[in-house]
């Protein structure tokens, strides 16, 4: 064999070789992202170049029943520090702040690049994440932090990235849409409606982050951010959730043909160099033929602004374990591609 046929059987054997992965949660998002690895291995394996190797999936209990019909038992922990160290991409979807950030930051710190869809923990701490990303030479993505299946960051940061945004505007909570479009639509009771919403499992058992606006503070915080550049936090958030919502206000608004909407904003005034930048979440009255009005049930709808393009919307599925694991695994692809490209 000739030196040149040795080089290029090498390369070829780099590209080839497995991208190894570590998934840290298996509640719905995990699972279905788990399931469709599996699934979807020989595609996987033609759009990265080289196969995806799960080599682990951290769960708080291991003797939990769970859907994961395909995945081998053996795979399963209950020790996610052991999972971090030894490969290339690491998938948080287990949610909370502190044992999310602690893993994510040990995985960057061995040389992984990380994907997330954890809001609470990118609008709290995004920017020193990133920042030690930066640092390290390694990347985190989370365009399933916000709209689920819906790709608004990749929208925001990349197909905007030579307009000039003006405002997001944005229903960003299925939940809390679910239990206003109940209310409107059907005349059914505010508060009968919630406790509808939370059978349904569309709110938690403890629902204040959906019902008080939490949620929707975190998703727009981490779009204003990537739309100017500003380190906006959830305290700059103008917040106001819906629990203060009477009957009476939802007979006023129809007898003036409009609905209620839990409506997310963030709107930049100023220079493009010195923005500033207001962000808030509040109920707002909307036309009942507006398309926020038109946006039903669990679905989201973002209007962005911008200046060469103008107005633009992107609606779908805000939440569910398949739509939020589609988000999941277009970021793991993308870091996948990239780190088979870095082996040439």
């Amino acid at each position: 064999m000739s030196e040149q046929d040795a080089q290029l059987a090498g390369s070829q054997a780099g590209a080839g070789a497995p991208v190894r992965v570590a998934l840290l949660g298996a509640g719905t998002v995990g699972a279905a992202v788990a399931k469709a690895m599996v699934a979807r291995a020989e595609l996987y394996a033609q759009r990265v170049g080289a196969p995806l190797e799960l080599v682990g999936i951290a769960v708080r209990d291991l003797g939990r029943p769970r859907d994961l019909t395909g995945i081998l038992p053996d795979l399963l922990t209950d020790d996610p520090g052991s999972l971090v160290e030894d490969v290339d991409i690491v998938i948080e979807v287990m949610g909370g702040i502190e044992l999310s950030q602690e893993l994510i930051t040990r995985a960057l710190g061995a040389g992984a690049d990380v994907v997330t869809a954890n809001k609470q923990l990118i609008a709290q701490h995004g920017v020193e994440l990133e920042a030690t990303a930066e640092r390290l030479g390694r990347t985190l993505v989370y365009e399933a932090a916000v709209v689920a299946a819906v790709p608004v960051l990749h929208v925001v940061s990349q197909a905007l990235v030579g307009d000039e945004i003006r405002s997001i505007h944005g229903i960003v909570n299925g939940s809390t849409n679910y239990i206003l479009d109940t209310v409107a639509r059907l005349g059914v009771p505010f508060q009968e409606a919630v406790q509808q919403a939370g059978d349904l499992g569309y709110l938690e058992a403890d629902p204040t982050e959906d019902l008080e606006g939490l949620d929707a503070a975190a998703k727009i915080v981490i779009l204003a951010r990537l739309a100017w550049g500003v380190d906006v936090t959830l305290e700059d958030v103008k917040r106001e959730g819906i629990t203060g919502l009477t009957d009476q206000d939802f007979e006023a608004a129809r007898g003036t043909g409009q609905v209620i909407k839990l409506i997310a904003s963030a709107s930049r005034s100023g220079s493009s160099a010195e923005p500033r930048v207001e962000v808030a979440v509040r109920p707002t009255l909307v036309s009942a033929d507006h398309p926020f009005a038109l946006t039903r049930e669990g679905m989201n709808m973002v209007i962005i602004d911008s200046e060469s393009a103008g107005s633009l919307r992107l609606s779908g599925a805000g939440a569910g374990g398949d739509e939020t694991a589609s988000a999941v695994l277009g970021d793991l692809i993308t870091l996948a591609r990239a780190r088979v490209a870095a082996r040439d």
